[in-house]
């Protein structure tokens, strides 16, 4: 079952490959990672089996502050998150809240929607191999 708020976009890169780009593409706009998380290393020390996830908590506070003084409850959608998974064997997706669906989630004005668009057009310009020099 999907959900229409969340997006998702098949990578053309392998796993770690595709980890390794979106990062670097957060360093290069100066966006914060808040943090990284291996889910499958997670699992794993539970005793669980989990095919490849990392989930990547990243952020700008100049872009969010203003939408959380707009309406502080944003912030349980603050910092933004995607998660990369292969849960099929050499299909790598990404998925993350697309933007418009936290600003109405939220009532906040439609002209905040910029400030998280941003970040969403960078993820996919990572994700396309037209970036490829």
């Amino acid at each position: 079952m999907a959900s229409s708020d969340i997006i998702n976009i098949k990578s053309p890169y392998p796993f770690f490959e595709t980890v390794q780009r979106l990062l670097a593409a957060f360093a290069a706009k100066n966006i914060k990672v808040f943090a990284t998380i291996d889910q499958q290393a997670e699992a794993s020390a539970v005793g669980l089996t989990m095919e490849p996830t990392t989930l990547i908590i990243f952020g700008n506070p100049q872009a969010g502050t203003p939408l959380m003084l707009a309406n502080p409850q944003v912030g349980v959608d603050l910092p933004l998150k995607v998660l990369i998974s292969e849960s099929t064997p050499g299909e790598v997706v990404v998925f993350f809240t697309a933007a418009t669906a936290i600003i109405k989630r939220h009532g906040l004005p439609s002209e905040l929607t910029a400030n998280l668009a941003a970040a969403e057009r960078l993820i996919e310009a990572t994700l396309s191999r037209s970036t490829d020099s």
